[in-house]
């Protein structure tokens, strides 16, 4: 199912996350703009993006569970040298590490915001940006931002 803002994207010229064998349940939600991520059933680790296999207790008996969109940033990074030309418009950005409301962690960009507003346990909401009509990625702004 695609979604429709996915009619004219622009060309992405970025690098593109692979979709790994038993991950499209993940990459299918997202494109239907909805953050899933896993539980396991035998120790109650939660984790995101999909594996096959708790990493904590390597169990296979796993859930999946919709996600509130709603965390804090736990770290972060502002990249000010871009790692290749196509992110040369987008320097100086933040990459951070989520801490979601359900205990899991992403790593992601934060957006809508400044870089010098970027801060630890900054209260964040992920935003989807359709990318390609494959791939939408999860990226956070600022629960205050609009």
């Amino acid at each position: 199912m695609n979604h429709p803002a996915t009619a004219s994207l622009p060309v992405y010229d970025k690098v593109l996350p692979a979709i790994e064998p038993g991950t499209h349940p993940y990459w299918n939600a997202l494109r239907q703009h909805r953050l899933i991520y896993q539980s396991c059933r035998v120790c109650r680790c939660t984790f995101a993006p999909y594996q096959l296999v708790c990493p904590s207790c390597w169990s296979e008996d796993l859930e999946d569970r919709q996600s509130t969109g709603r965390g804090i940033i736990y770290t972060f990074s502002i990249v000010h040298r871009a790692p290749m030309p196509a992110f040369r418009p987008d320097v100086p950005y933040a990459v951070a590490i989520v801490q979601m409301d359900e205990g899991f962690y992403m790593t992601t960009n934060i957006v809508g915001c400044e870089v010098q507003d970027v801060r630890i346990n900054l209260p964040v909401h992920v935003e989807f940006v359709d990318v390609t009509e494959e791939i939408t990625l999860p990226k956070f702004r600022p629960i205050d931002s609009r």
